[in-house]
């Protein structure tokens, strides 16, 4: 059971309930199934919640380092197809006209998901337009035509955002911070339609973005199989170009020459006595005694080889991925996500209370 804290209320369960329908309903990706839900606080608990079937696995982070470089590559290969069936290629009735994060038409309070009308894309539940105070700003929310106007909003968030900043703040540091990071956002406005020239006439084709397929939301069984696919909250209907982004379970930086296990120190006795308690946490990997630098690297080279491999795979199923004419857009939102800082920012006061 999911319970939701009113971040962005009735919608962000909204949209994950309607993403989870149509994934089951289009593709073979394996989700659970929503048994019931109810997106308002109207009730016992007072929260948002969603109740879904329990789904069988161990999350490949768990069975990574026991998996050998033939079941990764297998899973790799099985999570290419799995993007390209969220892309709706192939399947004109399944391919979305519009950036959003997916709806349910006509859905009552505590619906079950077999009540509702056709899942369509609607207003953009993510983190950058519901975080701190951006709720309540008057800005168009979706769903957009094209990548223009989903940017050019993105980046006006962020000058609002920080305006308001350098008018309530009194910390000099703060405010030359919001003023460089309004410079940055100015500069990439004035891009935009360079990058993204304003469509004028039908609105452009999207696809499902799992933005956050990293190796714990990835269940797999005893043979490296997948069983279940996790965490689809603020997944929504994105550009193609999106989608040439390899998952962020491959993601990290590039080793091509493969780490040679001897080269590398065992465990120190001190390292061992200090992970000693830690064998019943979720996220504990056996070293078998060997110092973690080696499995970094390991793991390090394996994505690396494993990202030719998810790109490979796409490129078969789906000829004309638009892999090349996308470098330059896929910078550019990662220069719009990351020129704000919100990540940053919150994490920096923690580290000062160490």
């Amino acid at each position: 059971m999911r319970v939701s804290l009113p971040v962005y209320p009735r919608h962000k369960t909204r949209a994950e309930v309607a993403t989870l329908r149509w994934v089951r309903e289009n593709t073979n990706v394996p989700v659970p199934k929503v048994v019931s839900f109810d997106d308002s606080n109207d009730n016992e608990i007072r929260y948002e919640w969603i109740l879904m079937e329990f789904m069988e696995g161990t999350s490949a982070h768990r069975r990574w380092r026991a998996m050998s470089m033939e079941q990764k590559i297998a899973l790799t290969k099985r999570i290419a197809t799995f993007q390209v069936e969220l892309s709706g290629l192939g399947k004109p009735d399944s391919m979305f006209r519009s950036i959003g994060t997916l709806d349910l038409r006509e859905v009552g309070q505590t619906a079950g998901v077999e009540d509702s009308e056709k899942v369509v894309p609607g207003l953009l539940v993510s983190h950058e337009f519901f975080m701190d105070d951006r709720i309540y700003y008057d800005i168009p929310r979706g769903p957009f035509r094209s990548s223009h106007d989903w940017l050019t909003t993105e980046l006006n968030i962020i000058l609002l955002h920080q305006t308001a900043v350098l008018e309530k703040t009194e910390d000099e540091d703060d405010k030359e911070d919001a003023e460089e990071v309004l410079l940055v956002a100015r500069t990439l406005l004035s891009l935009v339609p360079k990058v993204f020239p304003p469509t004028l006439d039908e609105s452009e084709t999207t696809g499902l973005y799992h933005h956050d397929l990293h190796l714990n939301n990835i269940l797999v069984n005893n043979e490296g199989e997948i069983t279940a696919v996790l965490d689809w909250e603020c997944v929504s209907a994105l550009p193609l170009w999106m989608l040439t982004q390899v998952p962020k379970s491959l993601d990290g930086p590039i080793r091509e020459e493969e780490p040679q296990r001897d080269m590398y120190a065992d465990k120190t006795p001190g390292e061992s006595d200090a992970t000693a308690g830690e064998h019943n946490d979720p996220d504990y990997l056996d070293s078998d005694g060997k110092n973690e630098l080696y499995y970094i690297h390991e793991m390090e080279y394996e994505a690396t080889q494993l990202r030719k491999v998810y790109k490979a795979r796409l490129r078969e199923l789906w000829p004309e991925w638009p892999l090349e004419e996308s470098y330059v857009k896929v910078d550019f939102f990662q220069a719009v996500s990351q020129c704000d800082g919100i990540w940053v920012k919150k994490v920096t006061p923690m580290s000062k209370r160490e």
